[in-house]
């Protein structure tokens, strides 16, 4: 059952936080989630994930990816559930959402599941050398983040009147504004509607709300910094995430990761 961690900066566009195949999967209950992107995947037998009150099965090929800090937990439906997984991190980690379409859970069918398998044999085969060459590794990493792509999806949401005027337009105001104190009011009056019709919206087509959107976006922002820039201070990172408040940037960081970002820090 080989697993790898990252044991350098994550300098690098991607690069895997951990990664391992031939696991004995057992009973798994995160309540707060995993605090990266997150691929489980069958190997053998069957398995089942829970998330948010929907219950996916994964049969032998089927993957799921799971965003950061999104409760869910495993059971195996067979007396055996072999599984692979890979985390990811990188500087640009952030940019996973888009290629992800935005979705926070991602299923993964038996076609593209055996080209993902196939690739994460390879990565296993040659970690001696990926460990030491991030470059080489960030370039795999990229390889498996594009098997997550869906433009079936994407072209779905760009033919939806709805999405198209009205999510988004606050999709890309949060991910260049994030850092500013945005509401979701102001939010909202940016395309004239109501901030519960927007809400719905956003949970209809990216499962989740427009708040919980735009603290993912400046968690994610502050993880990033954390790791990136070490010479920079809390108080610095919560401005440059969108906190003015540093207590109340330390509580939420806490609330969506279960420590505090100096622990985060440490622990990276």
């Amino acid at each position: 059952m080989p697993i790898h961690f990252r044991n350098t900066p994550a300098n690098e566009p991607f690069l895997f936080d951990s990664i391992g195949y031939h696991w004995s999967q057992t009973c798994v209950l995160r309540s707060k989630g995993y605090p990266l992107y997150h691929y489980l995947q069958t190997e053998k037998g069957c398995g089942s994930v829970k998330i948010r009150g929907t219950e996916y099965t994964l049969n032998e090929g089927e993957g799921l990816l799971t965003a950061p800090f999104i409760p869910h937990s495993y059971a195996k439906n067979s007396p055996e559930w072999t599984t692979f997984f890979a985390t990811f991190t990188g500087r640009i980690e952030n940019s996973i959402l888009s290629i992800t379409g935005y979705r926070p859970v991602l299923f993964v069918g038996r076609d593209r599941g055996k080209e993902i398998q196939k690739l994460v044999d390879e990565i296993m085969e040659k970690w001696d050398l990926l460990s030491t060459d991030t470059y080489a590794q960030s370039i795999y990493c990229y390889r498996m983040l594009m098997n997550f792509t869906d433009s079936a999806f994407s072209q779905a949401l760009n033919r939806d009147p709805l999405y198209l005027h009205y999510v988004e337009p606050v999709i890309r105001e949060i991910e260049s504004h994030y850092d500013t104190e945005l509401t979701v009011q102001e939010l909202s009056q940016m395309v004239y509607i109501t901030p519960q019709y927007l809400s719905r919206l956003f949970k209809r087509f990216l499962g989740c709300s427009v708040y919980e959107y735009l603290t993912t976006c400046r968690i994610n922002r502050a993880r990033e910094l954390l790791i990136t820039q070490p010479h920079l201070k809390v108080q610095q990172i919560a401005r440059q995430s969108g906190y003015s408040d540093v207590s109340h940037f330390i509580a939420m960081f806490r609330k969506a990761t279960g420590i505090t970002p100096l622990e985060f820090r440490k622990i990276n």
